[in-house]
């Protein structure tokens, strides 16, 4: 499967931003779906992690309560949903598949595969 992401930019603290990504030569709901990111200078790390299985879903910390990922079937699109947004966040994300478990769902790096180009989102006044 081929994933293309989209929807990063510039964007003030406090504000929002919807990140789409967009698959190919395969099904979405095949996989576990992961949203990840690198910031300069550090690891990429697990964002958010959504099982197409029975719906669990994780949250790193740090995005609780602002960060939601969601799917479309139909357009076999996922999508991370970034509210009040910090400087923070500022990272390149990026979207991967993952093993689609009976029960629950993990997100390590180490389990995502098909990763995509990446999308720059940037929380600066």
């Amino acid at each position: 499967v081929q994933l293309v992401e989209s929807g990063g930019g510039l964007v003030k603290p406090g504000g929002s931003l919807r990140l789409s990504c967009r698959a190919s030569g395969g099904i979405l709901n095949d996989y576990a779906i992961g949203w990840f990111r690198q910031a300069p200078g550090k690891e990429r790390e697990g964002v958010s992690c959504l099982s197409t299985n029975d719906g669990s879903t994780y949250l790193a910390n740090s995005v609780k309560g602002r960060f939601t990922i969601s799917t479309d079937s139909a357009e076999n699109t996922a999508y991370l949903h970034m509210n009040s947004l910090k400087p923070d966040d500022t990272a390149v994300y990026y979207c991967a598949v993952g093993p689609k478990l009976r029960l629950g769902v993990v997100c390590s790096v180490s389990e995502y595969a098909g990763w995509g180009q990446g999308t720059q989102v940037t929380v600066s006044s």
